[in-house]
């Protein structure tokens, strides 16, 4: 990692940060603790309970759960602004995806601040950036009002994989995830490692767009660093207390520098079953919240700094 090199490479690749901070989003999951889909009155108090903090929240599908469904109406009644998802990996989850936007979204565009069409496709290799910039064209074309783009690893944007997508001029919003925890960071590279992998993607994205460049608006997808009863990643370990200060450092300060950020996650979600990562270790994935699954938060300093 080119821990030297990360300071002044961010600030290259984001010449405005000392015009405005970043805005604070959080990744919302679509059931409760119990593993049933929340309602709308659910995510009423999903958005009661970080409202102090933001009023911006990102989702995956808009099918699953009846997620936008039930969430458009609770954001119109709290004033929150929307990022909705759709999962274009498989035929039938962008169809189903696609046809719950369609009942959802005309009419309440002024509460959606985006769509994205992928969450770390490209990443998964479930599709070629070509497939998906052709799904995200469908979108485009289907909801003209509303601004549609992508998420994917933050690897996937500063390797080129991505760049059918960036140089075709027809995407301008592109949200990266990086975490350093899933990158086997000990805390104390961790800032460091985050914000490099921040500012090699937006970088690129940026030398690759060209002139379309000024119109591109870049943000992190995706963050975090579970919290005490998670499972410990190599040199990361599970901690609240590590997880407080990786939300203080490298959350508050890339928001300081201008980018924005979506914090993973909002919630605890206990019913998540285990997963396997790169290393071949299952991972206990219901600790990532700021907050736990009974909306009680982690720790008392839980914003950012002004």
């Amino acid at each position: 990692m080119r821990v030297s090199s990360v300071v002044p490479l961010l600030l290259a690749a984001a010449p405005a940060v000392s015009a405005a901070k970043g805005t604070l989003g959080f990744a919302l999951g679509n059931k409760n603790a119990d593993g049933s889909c929340k309602t709308t009155n659910d995510y009423k108090l999903d958005f009661e309970t970080i409202g102090h903090l933001t009023t911006m929240v990102r989702t995956y599908s808009a099918k699953d759960c009846n997620t936008a469904e039930a969430i458009i109406p609770a954001a119109k009644d709290k004033g929150f602004k929307v990022v909705l998802g759709v999962w274009p990996d498989y035929q039938e989850s962008f169809d189903d995806d696609v046809n719950a936007l369609s009942k959802s979204v005309p009419g309440n565009e002024d509460v959606i601040e985006a769509i994205t069409v992928g969450s770390e496709v490209l990443y998964r290799k479930s599709l070629t950036a070509q497939k998906l910039l052709e799904r995200i064209e469908t979108v485009q074309t289907k909801f003209p009002k509303v601004t549609v783009g992508t998420v994917d690893s933050w690897n996937k944007f500063a390797d080129g994989t991505a760049d059918p997508i960036i140089t075709s001029g027809k995407v301008n919003y592109f949200l990266a995830n990086g975490f350093a925890y899933w990158q086997g960071q000990d805390i104390s590279n961790a800032t460091n490692t985050y914000f490099d992998d921040m500012a090699q993607a937006k970088a690129h994205i940026e030398k690759v767009a060209g002139d379309n460049a000024k119109n591109i608006r870049f943000g992190n997808g995706e963050t975090g660093w579970p919290t005490t009863g998670g499972t410990d990643y190599g040199a990361a370990k599970a901690s609240t207390e590590l997880a407080q200060e990786h939300y203080h450092k490298a959350v508050c300060g890339l928001l300081t520098w201008g980018i924005d950020v979506f914090y993973f996650e909002a919630f605890d979600e206990p019913y998540k079953p285990k997963s396997v990562g790169d290393n071949g270790q299952a991972s206990d994935e219901t600790k990532w919240g700021l907050y736990t699954a009974a909306r009680k938060p982690k720790w008392s300093d839980i914003g950012c700094p002004n």
